[in-house]
This record gives structure tokens, C-alpha cells and sequence, in this order.
């Protein structure tokens, strides 16, 4: 009787514990049972935060949990990168980023503390920001053929500030190819590149639409110039670089995209994707990116996937063309 109490409690005591190993399984998988996180390695205000706060709204009406924004700016987003790559891989530490950080910063750091293809899970494309050539609006000029005409004239004498390493190789190369002989000064984040233009302590930048929209209807930025290869619907008044000053191949924009960590679950993957391109496919949501200075560009995994491997060796061209050397 004894051993037949022992071997009763034996078993009822393996069935509970059983029965509690499957409850953190069953929990785990009704994705998201808690808050996410969504990190992005550039500060407020800048275009990708607008557009990162946009999109963890939507996401939490459709997935019916809290996304919230995490800003860590600096480093060219290595910061926000290293610390997403080294995030559990379970769906609640996300990246929303842009080419800063997985086409740019590869060419541009001899050594990073990521690996922008190995360590992430590409979930989709969200948006593509055109960007613009902007001056302080104190500056005597109001077209590139001015602009250019003007630094000239005072070689050697212009700052050109940037907030990411994506901005500064249009910049530069600009610099480079027009013989202005600027000097290239790094701030953390957009933001803070716009407000030393608008102080004057440098005079100009390439900056995206949607961080330099207010500023721009408030009058302290001057928008000379779009750095893409045609004019954006979203000002379709202004040239680009390419017809005004007739440099050639002169085609420079972001792309912006939601990651995970590498090994992300496939079922985690396909419930933010399939959320991203319902979200993206939205009228109002649509229009409020238009409004913000950005191109939607809803993209599932595969197609995603692709574009982040065709713009790492594209950025790299753009690096070496604009004479930049690896730091």
C-alpha cells in the first residue's frame, strides 16, 4: 500500500509539473502577451522616430499590445543595432531602422559591433525618404547654381553638419564633386544637425523631407535641392541635384524597415509582417506618411529580404564614389 502511495504521488507529482512546463509554451505563443519594445538608433524628431511612433501605434491597435519607442541615438545607430542583435530572439525587442544602419555603417566603420546581414530577421520595408539639399535661410541664395556659387566663393569658410552617415555621403560628395572644400561636422541625430544650421554654426546639410518639414514651413531652413534622381511628388517644386548642377547618377534616398534578432520564430515573423503590410495598406495611414515627408513602401519578407542585400553592396558604390574613407 505503501509503495502503491509513493508511486500515485510519483505520477500526479510529474503531471503537474508536466502541466507547468506547458503553460510558458502555451503563453510564448500567443504573441505579442506582453509590451514590445521597438528601438531606434536616431533621436526625437528625426524622420524615422516620426514614422517609428506611427507605426507602434498601429501596431498596437492591431496586435493589442503596447510598442514603445525606444530612442537610442549615437554612433550611427550602432548603439540601437548592437543592442537589438543582442536581444532575445522572441519577438519583444524590435528595430525599426533605415540603410544607416545595415547599408551605410558596413562601408563606413572598419569594425562594428554587428553583423547587418547574420545577426537580424528582416520582418518588411515601411517607407523611403527622399533628402533634400537645405541651408540656413539667412544664406544669400535660393538655388543650387546660387548655393554652389556662393560656397565657392568662400572655399574653405562652410560647415555642412550630418546626422547620420547616410546624409553625410550626399553631402559630401556634393562637396567633393563641386569643389567647396567644406568641412563635414557629425552631430547624433538630424535633429540636432538642423538646429546648429538654423544657429549658423554650419550653413548647410543634407537632411530627409519629414525632419526638415517643420522647419522648413517655419522659414529657418531653405530647401535648395532633392538628392534623388527625379523630383518627389512630395515637392514636386523642387529640382534635384541632378538637373540643376547636372551631375550625373546623383540618386541618394533611405529605405526604412522593421528587423528582429537573427533566429526570430517564423510564426512571430509572419504575424508582424502580415500586420505591417495590413497597417501600410491603410488610406489614412498612407496619407499621414505622405503628410510626414516619407514614400510608403509596404514589402513582405522575401522581398525585404532582398532589398537590404542589394542596397549593402549599392551603398558601398555610393561610399566609395563619394571618397569617403572607412574609419
Amino acid at each position: 500500500m505503501k509503495r502503491r502511495l509513493v508511486q500515485t504521488f510519483v505520477f500526479l507529482a510529474s503531471v503537474a509539473a508536466l502541466t507547468s512546463a506547458l503553460q510558458p509554451v502555451h503563453a510564448q505563443g500567443a504573441y505579442p502577451n506582453k509590451p514590445v519594445k521597438v528601438i531606434i538608433g536616431f533621436g526625437p524628431g528625426s524622420g524615422t522616430d516620426i514614422l517609428a511612433r506611427m507605426m507602434a501605434e498601429e501596431l498596437r491597435v492591431a496586435l493589442g499590445q503596447p510598442f514603445i519607442v525606444d530612442n537610442r541615438p549615437g554612433a550611427s545607430a550602432q548603439i540601437a543595432a548592437s543592442a537589438v542583435a543582442k536581444s532575445p530572439a522572441d519577438g519583444y525587442t524590435l528595430f525599426l531602422t533605415s540603410n544607416s544602419s545595415h547599408s551605410v555603417n558596413p562601408h563606413m566603420f572598419k569594425k562594428l559591433p554587428y553583423d547587418p546581414i547574420a545577426d537580424f530577421t528582416p520582418i518588411g520595408g515601411i517607407a523611403y525618404f527622399p533628402f533634400i539639399l537645405a541651408v540656413n535661410a539667412s544664406l544669400p541664395v535660393k538655388t543650387p547654381k546660387e548655393f554652389v556659387a556662393y560656397a565657392q566663393a568662400n572655399k574653405g569658410k562652410l560647415n555642412y553638419a550630418y546626422g547620420t552617415p547616410t546624409v553625410q555621403i550626399p553631402a559630401e560628395a556634393l562637396n567633393r564633386l563641386e569643389k567647396l572644400e567644406a568641412t563635414g561636422v557629425p552631430y547624433k541625430s538630424s535633429p540636432a544637425a538642423m538646429t546648429d544650421v538654423i544657429g549658423g554654426q554650419a550653413q548647410f546639410l543634407v537632411v530627409d523631407l519629414a525632419s526638415a518639414r517643420p522647419h522648413l514651413q517655419s522659414g529657418r531652413l531653405r530647401a535648395l535641392a532633392m538628392t534623388t534622381s527625379k523630383r518627389s511628388a512630395l515637392a514636386p517644386d523642387l529640382p534635384t541635384i541632378e538637373e540643376s548642377l547636372g551631375l550625373r547618377d546623383f540618386d541618394l534616398a533611405a529605405w526604412t524597415g522593421l528587423f528582429g534578432p537573427a533566429a526570430l520564430p517564423k510564426e512571430v515573423v509572419d504575424k508582424l509582417s502580415s500586420a505591417l503590410l495590413q497597417i501600410l495598406s491603410k488610406p489614412e495611414v498612407r496619407e499621414r506618411i505622405l503628410t510626414s515627408g516619407a514614400e510608403p513602401t509596404p514589402s513582405d519578407v522575401a522581398t525585404f529580404t532582398a532589398l537590404v542585400t542589394r542596397q549593402l553592396e549599392i551603398w558601398g558604390r555610393k561610399v566609395k564614389d563619394a571618397g569617403i574613407q572607412a574609419e
